[in-house]
C-alpha cells in the first residue's frame, strides 16, 4: 500500500546505515589503536584474561629487576670477600714466615704488625660492606621478627613461631633487645637452628650440635638476626630465592672462618703463636672458599632465573597480544566491506526518499 507520512524503507535503510556506522567505527577504532579489546563491550571474557595476563606480565618485568637488583648485591660481597681472601693469604704467608729460625725478634714483631693491620682491615670490610645503605657482611643483614615470650618454651626447649621460615643448620644471632635475656642464650652471641617442622625450631652452639637447654623467656623485644636475604624472584607470593651472605667478623668464633681470626685469638710474635695461627687460618681460608662457592652458584642461579622470567615475560605477552591485538588483515577487510556497504545505503535510502513521490501520479489522475 503507497503511502506518505510513514516510509518503511527509508526507516529500515537508517536503522541499516546506523549499524553499519557502529561496525565501521569499531574497525576504525582497532585500526588505530591496534587493539582488538577496546572495552568490555568489545569482548568481556577476552578482557578479564588480558587483564590478568597483565598483571602477570608488569609482576614477570618486576622480578626480572629484583633478580637483576639480587645480582648486583651478591656481586658487592663476592667482590669483597675476594680481598678477604688475599688478605688471609698473606696472613698464612706471615704465619710461614714467622715460624723459620732465621728470624730475630725484630723481624717477627715486623710481621705481627703487618698482621694485625690485615686482621684489622677484615674486620673492616666485614662492618662496612654494604648494600643500598645496610651492612651484608656482618652477619646480621636480616632481623627476624620480635620473639614473644609466649613463643618460647622452656619445657621441650623450643621456639614456636608460625611459618618461622628458618631452616636447618642456619645461622642465627640472638639480640635481646635491650631487655631481659632469654635464659639459656647470650646475648650477640651466634646460634645455629635445629628445625623442628614449620612453626617449631631449637638452637645449638654449633651447626647439627645439641639443642641448648631454654632456662628462661627473656623480654618481649628480643629477635634474630641472620646473613639469609630473601629475594623475590617470581610474580607471585613465596616465589623467592634465599642466599647467606656469611659473618666476616673476625672476633666471631662462629663466623664464616669457622673460629675467631682477631688479634687476640691469633698472632705471629713467637714461632709457636704463628704455628697455632697457621691452622686456624688454613680454616679460614676454606671458610671464605665455601662461601665464594655459595656466592658464585648463587649469582648463577639468578642469572638464570633472569633468563627464565625473561622468556616467561615474552611467551605472557604473546599469550595477551593473542587476546588482545588487532588482526589488521580482518579489519581492513572490515572496514572496506562497512564503507562499501555505507555507500550503497546511502544510495538506497536516496532510493526511498524518492519512492513517495509516486503517490502524486494517483493524485494527477
Amino acid at each position: 500500500m503507497p503511502g506518505v507520512n510513514t516510509n518503511v524503507n527509508a526507516a529500515i535503510t537508517i536503522n541499516a546505515l546506523a549499524q553499519n556506522e557502529r561496525d565501521m567505527a569499531r574497525a576504525m577504532q582497532r585500526l588505530s589503536t591496534g587493539k582488538r579489546i577496546n572495552s568490555a563491550e568489545d569482548d568481556a571474557a577476552g578482557l578479564a584474561v588480558a587483564s590478568r595476563m597483565t598483571a602477570q606480565i608488569k609482576g614477570l618485568n618486576q622480578a626480572v629487576q629484583n633478580a637483576q637488583h639480587a645480582v648486583s648485591m651478591v656481586e658487592v660481597a663476592e667482590s669483597a670477600v675476594v680481598e678477604v681472601s688475599k688478605m688471609l693469604m698473606r696472613m698464612r704467608e706471615l704465619s710461614v714466615a714467622s715460624q723459620n729460625g732465621t728470624n730475630t725478634t725484630a723481624d717477627r714483631n715486623a710481621m705481627k704488625t703487618e698482621f694485625q693491620q690485615l686482621q684489622t682491615e677484615i674486620n673492616r670490610i666485614a662492618d662496612n660492606t654494604q648494600y643500598n645503605g645496610q651492612n651484608i657482611l656482618d652477619g646480621t643483614i636480616t632481623s627476624k621478627a620480635v620473639i614473644p615470650t609466649s613463643e618460647v618454651d622452656t619445657t621441650n626447649d623450643k621456639i614456636t613461631t608460625t611459618a618461622h621460615g628458618l631452616v636447618d643448620g642456619q645461622r642465627v644471632v640472638y639480640n635481646a633487645g635491650g631487655g631481659t635475656v632469654l635464659g639459656g642464650l647470650a646475648d650477640g652471641t651466634a646460634y645455629y637452628v635445629k628445625r623442628t617442622d614449620a612453626d617449631n625450631y631449637q638452637l645449638a652452639a654449633t651447626s647439627g650440635g645439641t639443642a641448648i637447654t631454654l632456662t628462661g623467656t627473656g623480654n618481649a623485644a628480643q629477635y634474630f638476626e641472620t646473613d639469609v636475604v630473601s629475594f623475590q624472584v617470581g610474580a607471585n607470593a613465596s616465589q623467592t630465592i634465599t642466599i647467606a651472605f656469611g659473618d666476616f667478623n673476625t672476633a666471631d668464633a662462629a663466623s664464616s672462618f669457622a673460629a675467631a681470626i682477631n688479634s687476640s685469638a691469633i698472632g705471629v710474635a713467637t714461632a709457636t703463636a704463628a704455628a697455632s695461627a697457621l691452622s686456624v687460618i688454613d680454616a679460614a681460608i676454606s671458610g671464605v672458599d665455601s662461601q665464594r662457592a655459595s656466592f658464585g652458584s648463587a649469582l648463577n642461579r639468578l642469572n638464570m632465573s633472569i633468563a627464565n622470567l625473561s622468556t616467561a615475560k615474552i611467551n605472557a605477552e604473546a599469550s595477551r597480544a593473542r587476546v588482545m591485538d588487532t588482526d589488521y588483515a580482518a579489519e581492513t577487510a572490515e572496514l572496506a566491506r562497512t564503507q562499501i556497504i555505507a555507500q550503497a545505503g546511502i544510495a538506497m535510502l536516496s532510493q526511498a526518499n524518492a519512492q513517495p513521490q509516486s503517490v502524486l501520479s494517483l493524485l494527477q489522475a
